[in-house]
C-alpha cells in the first residue's frame, strides 16, 4: 500500500548571494566565526583559503565543527522545522531533529566567498505515493494505519532542488 518510510533530506546553501534575513544572519556569523577559528590553524598567515588549510594544517578539518557553533542558535529558531520546504498550501512542514553543518568554501580574506551548507534531515514519514511532482507523506510511521484502513492525515510535498530522499525503510520501523 505504502512505498515504505522514508527521511528527506534538505541541503541549504547560504552564501553572499543570499536575501533572506536568517540566511543573511548565518552567513555573516558563520564568517566571523571561521575567520575567528581559521587564526588558530594558520598562525603564520601562509593559507587563505579553508581548502589550503585542511589540506596543509593537521586538524583543520575541524574549522566545520567549530564554525557551526556560529549558526545553532539561528538553528535552534526554526523550532525543528525545515526551512523553504512547504506543502502545497504554502505552509512550512517538515520536522527535522538531525543536522549537518559545512563550509563549503571560505576564504580568510575575502567574505564575499564564504558559502556554508547546513543538511536537515527530516523525520521519519509514511511514503504513501509520488504524485506528479508531488510527495504524498504521512508523518511518522502510518503504515500500520493505513492497513487496518483508519484515516490518517496527509501532506504533499514537491520535489525540488537539494531536497533529497536519504534513508529508505521499507516495513515498520524498529521498537
Amino acid at each position: 500500500m505504502t512505498k515504505g518510510l522514508i527521511r528527506l533530506c534538505y541541503r541549504k546553501i547560504i552564501d553572499a548571494s543570499s536575501t533572506k534575513l536568517w540566511d543573511q544572519y548565518v552567513f555573516e556569523d558563520t564568517y566571523k566565526e571561521f575567520y575567528m577559528q581559521s587564526q588558530f590553524y594558520n598562525q603564520e598567515h601562509k593559507y587563505q583559503t579553508l581548502q589550503e588549510l585542511i589540506a596543509n594544517v593537521p586538524n583543520a578539518d575541524r574549522l566545520h565543527y567549530l564554525t557551526s557553533t556560529a549558526a545553532i542558535g539561528y538553528i535552534r529558531q526554526l523550532n525543528q522545522i525545515i526551512p523553504d520546504i512547504a506543502n502545497i498550501a504554502g505552509k512550512l512542514c517538515l520536522p527535522f531533529t538531525q543536522f549537518k553543518f559545512e563550509i563549503v568554501h571560505s576564504h580568510v580574506e575575502q567574505k564575499e566567498v564564504h558559502k556554508v551548507a547546513i543538511l536537515f534531515y527530516s523525520d521519519w514519514l509514511t511514503w504513501i505515493d509520488t504524485v506528479d511532482d508531488r510527495l504524498l507523506i504521512a508523518y511518522g510511521d502510518q503504515q500500520p494505519a493505513l492497513q487496518t484502513g483508519q484515516e490518517i492525515e496527509t501532506d504533499m510535498v514537491a520535489q525540488q532542488p537539494f531536497l533529497s530522499i536519504s534513508s529508505l525503510q521499507v516495513g515498520e520501523l524498529p521498537a
